[in-house]
């Protein structure tokens, strides 16, 4: 690389974006550099590139449970979870998703732990490398007929149902999902632990964001594109406002007391 025909402030744009690779000739470059600016992006760099080895290093450990259940003879294993139990508004989506062995996804991690731009990075990178990712929802309605656990369990088995072959194995977050025709793990704190399970985090809620985006459009006013139904004050105001909206949980306390106030 020919250091004079590239500024430095273009390779640090480069260089310090997530994930990306930062190649030892250039850091010797910049350290053998005369100019003081490219020598103190040289220890820059090199400090990223050592972070971003012990960060390949955690994403390897992430993925223990499934090399231990692919010793086991599982060769294709399921990552599976759930996102909005909590809002008030809006579907619960989960997310089956079917991963190469070891698929190296730097930053992975629970998508609750991960800010917008990273989530929508690693969702296309899962996308773009994942065998097969399907998606399932339990609605508003059912969520109040049902209850939120059971409907968190019911989105999940229609994600696992809607993949084009049934798994050898699936890794899920926290609690077993009843009624499975296959082998089950349920790891407590999976979505920070396992990397499948991660993967289908951040699937699932990246889908239910942009969803709450649509609807945001078909019922104006309480901000869904914003706090994506949580009960933000802006939300809880609007919701007082305005009354309970056609997505909204009428069994979750916070609406089913403004829906008894509602003429």
């Amino acid at each position: 690389m020919e250091l004079g025909r590239i500024g430095l402030a273009e390779l640090r744009r480069r260089y310090t974006q997530d994930g990306v690779a930062i190649p030892a000739p250039l850091l010797r470059q910049l350290r053998a550099d005369a100019r003081a600016g490219a020598r103190r992006l040289a220890e820059e760099l090199a400090e990223r590139r050592e972070a971003l080895a012990r960060e390949r290093r955690r994403v390897a450990r992430l993925w223990r449970l499934e090399r231990e259940l692919s010793a086991q003879g599982h060769a294709r294993i399921a990552g599976l979870d759930e996102v909005g139990m909590g809002p008030l508004a809006g579907p619960v989506i989960a997310a089956a998703v079917v991963l190469p062995l070891g698929l190296a996804l730097i930053g992975l991690d629970d998508s609750k732990r991960l800010r917008p731009e990273a989530r929508e990075r690693l969702e296309a990178e899962i996308r773009a490398g994942a065998l097969e990712i399907a998606l399932g929802s339990a609605a508003p309605d059912e969520i109040d007929r049902f209850n939120i656990y059971r409907a968190g369990q019911l989105a999940m088995r229609r994600a696992l149902a809607a993949l084009s072959a049934a798994p050898h194995a699936v890794v899920v977050d926290g609690r077993r999902v009843p009624d499975l025709p296959c082998h089950l793990v349920a790891v407590i704190g999976g979505d920070a632990r396992v990397a499948s399970i991660a993967a289908a985090s951040v699937i699932a809620k990246v889908h239910r964001d942009a969803l709450m985006r649509a609807l945001d459009g078909a019922h104006p006013g309480y901000g869904f594109a914003r706090h994506v139904g949580y009960g933000t004050p802006e939300h809880l105001e609007a919701l007082a406002r305005l009354g309970p909206s056609p997505i909204h949980r009428r069994s979750f306390a916070p609406v089913r007391e403004v829906a008894c106030r509602t003429p």
